[in-house]
């Protein structure tokens, strides 16, 4: 069994928390627009209510009722500030994600160029070898010919 190389074992690993880190990235993404809409949804709720509210003391109501609705709208307000504080939550959480993913993507990306300036260094000592083979090998037929004139 070939054994790795220690840049290869960087990258494999480098890149396994990059994709952890995304994927960790995709569920905190999810989280925050989970909350946001219900943050949306309970503003929308609240103002439907109050516009209900409205409607119904422009054509009269009860005063029990109207403390009814006022009780409500104050759970309804206890419940957006506690689904505010989720939201901002999931907000830090998100931005802490995004720069875990992004250090991650960015030691991949640079061993990723230290593999390429290694396998260009590579190729570069490939051909110098390759030329030196060759150069010597012109040099061997020119010496060769010059004995068999000489001879």
């Amino acid at each position: 069994m070939p054994q790795k190389l220690p840049l290869s074992t960087l990258i494999e690993l480098a890149q396994n928390r990059t994709d952890a880190a995304t994927r960790a990235l995709g569920q905190l993404q999810s989280a925050h627009n989970s909350a946001t809409e219900t943050l949306d949804m309970l503003l929308q709720y609240r103002q439907e209510y109050l516009d209900q509210m409205a409607t119904l003391m422009r054509d009269g109501m009860a005063s029990s009722e109207l403390h009814n609705f006022q009780g409500f709208i104050g759970t309804l307000d206890n419940a957006i500030e506690q689904q505010r504080a989720l939201t901002q939550q999931a907000d830090t959480r998100l931005a802490h994600g995004r720069g875990d993913w992004q250090d991650n993507k960015r030691r991949l990306n640079s061993f990723d160029t230290l593999a390429d300036r290694r396998s260009q260094q590579n190729v570069v000592a490939l051909n110098k070898r390759e030329q030196r083979d060759s150069d010597e090998h012109t040099s061997r037929q020119f010496y060769q010919r010059s004995q068999q004139q000489a001879g």
